[in-house]
C-alpha cells in the first residue's frame, strides 16, 4: 500500500520534481493532469502512478502559474495543495476559476477538516477533497472518476452562466453555488434542455409536474419565480423571462 503524509516527510530530503518548460504532450486522447502545490513531496509517485494509467501530468507551485496553465485550455483536471507558496490557500485557484465560468473538475488535497471545512471546499469550487494521508491509488482512482464524470456529456449540462452536474445533483450560476428544491431543480433542468424557446405554462405543467394544466393553478408561476430569485437575487431577471400571455424563457445567453 502506498500511504503518504506530506506532513511528516523530511522537507530537505524531498527534491523537485524536473520539468523542462514544455508541457508534456499528450497522445491520442489522454489527460492532463495539472498538479499544484508549494510542495509535493509525492509529486514523483503520484506523477509515476498517473503515467502508468495514460495521462500527462505537469507541475505548478504558484496561484500565478497555476491559473495560467488553468486557462490556457490544457489540463483536463487539477489536483491542488490546500497550502501553497507564501502561505497561500490553493482555494483562490479554484474561487477564481469558477468565477470566471471555468468549470475545470478540481481534486483537493489538505489536511483532516471539519465539515464546515469540507463545506467551505465544495462551496468554493471543489469537486472532491482528499485527506492526508493517503494511498496514492486512491488518488489515481479519484482523478479517473473526475474525467470519467467531464467526458460524459450526459453528465453536465451548461447554458451561458448555469452549469448543472446531473450526477452530482447540483447547480452554479457565475460560478456560485444555487441550492434547489428538487421540484425547481427538475424545472432548471427542463429550461436548460429547451434554452431560447417560449415555453407554456401548459406544457410546463405537462413535463415538469405531470399533471394537465388547470387555469386556476399558478404552481408553475411561483416555483418559476422561485427558482429565477434563486438564480438572480438581483431581481434583473437576466437568466429566465416572461412570455407574455404564455409562458416563460431561459435564456441561453444572458
Amino acid at each position: 500500500m502506498i500511504i503518504f503524509d506530506t506532513e511528516l516527510v523530511d522537507q530537505q530530503s524531498v527534491s523537485k520534481p524536473e520539468q523542462t518548460d514544455r508541457r508534456p504532450a499528450r497522445r491520442g486522447s489522454d489527460a492532463a493532469v495539472l498538479l499544484v502545490g508549494a510542495d509535493l513531496d509525492v509529486a514523483e509517485e503520484i506523477r509515476f502512478q498517473l503515467q502508468a494509467h495514460g495521462h500527462a501530468v505537469w507541475f505548478s507551485q504558484t496561484t500565478r502559474e497555476a491559473l495560467r496553465e488553468a486557462r490556457s485550455g490544457w489540463p483536463s483536471v487539477l489536483v491542488v495543495e490546500r497550502l501553497l507558496q507564501g502561505g497561500q490557500d490553493g482555494l483562490t485557484i479554484v474561487e477564481t476559476l469558477r468565477r470566471e465560468g471555468n468549470f475545470l473538475p478540481v481534486l483537493v488535497v489538505g489536511p483532516p477538516s471539519s465539515a464546515d471545512d469540507r463545506i467551505r471546499e465544495f462551496k468554493a469550487g471543489a469537486d472532491q477533497y482528499l485527506a492526508k494521508p493517503f494511498d496514492v491509488r486512491e488518488l489515481v482512482a479519484r482523478v479517473e472518476a473526475l474525467l470519467r464524470r467531464a467526458s460524459d456529456p450526459r453528465a453536465r449540462l451548461q447554458c451561458g452562466d448555469i452549469a448543472m452536474d446531473l450526477v452530482e445533483r447540483t447547480v452554479r450560476c457565475a460560478g456560485r453555488p444555487v441550492d434547489l428544491l428538487p421540484t425547481e431543480f427538475k424545472l432548471l433542468e427542463y429550461l436548460m434542455r429547451h434554452p431560447d424557446q417560449a415555453l407554456s405554462r401548459a406544457k410546463l405543467l405537462e413535463d415538469v409536474w405531470n399533471s394537465r394544466y388547470d387555469a386556476r393553478s399558478n404552481v408553475v408561476d411561483v416555483q418559476t419565480g422561485n427558482l429565477r430569485r434563486k438564480l438572480d437575487p438581483s431581481g434583473e431577471r437576466r437568466y429566465i423571462v416572461n412570455v407574455r400571455g404564455f409562458g416563460f424563457r431561459l435564456k441561453g445567453n444572458p
